[in-house]
């Protein structure tokens, strides 16, 4: 269930965090012990239903195994609502 007035900006986000763990051949369990978090809190994350601030960010990257700097880039020219 995605969240009511979630921005492109946060459902773009939401949809490359996904894609980056699967990518990376990671379970939502896998991720959450790299967060340090529970698998429900990155199940959230990934239907919509928590959305993401910029160091939760930050923490998802090192954890996947990407440049944070790269999805800020992507995320920019995402239209906003």
């Amino acid at each position: 269930m995605v969240r009511t007035g979630q921005s492109r900006r946060h459902e773009a986000l939401r949809a490359f965090l996904v894609e980056r763990r699967d990518k990376a051949g990671l379970s939502q369990t896998d991720v959450a012990k790299r967060l340090r978090r529970s698998q429900s809190y990155v199940s959230y994350v990934e239907t919509g239903q928590k959305l993401v601030d910029v160091v939760e960010m930050m923490e998802w990257a090192d954890a996947i195994g990407f440049d944070a700097g790269e999805i800020i880039k992507r995320l920019a020219k995402v239209p906003r609502k």
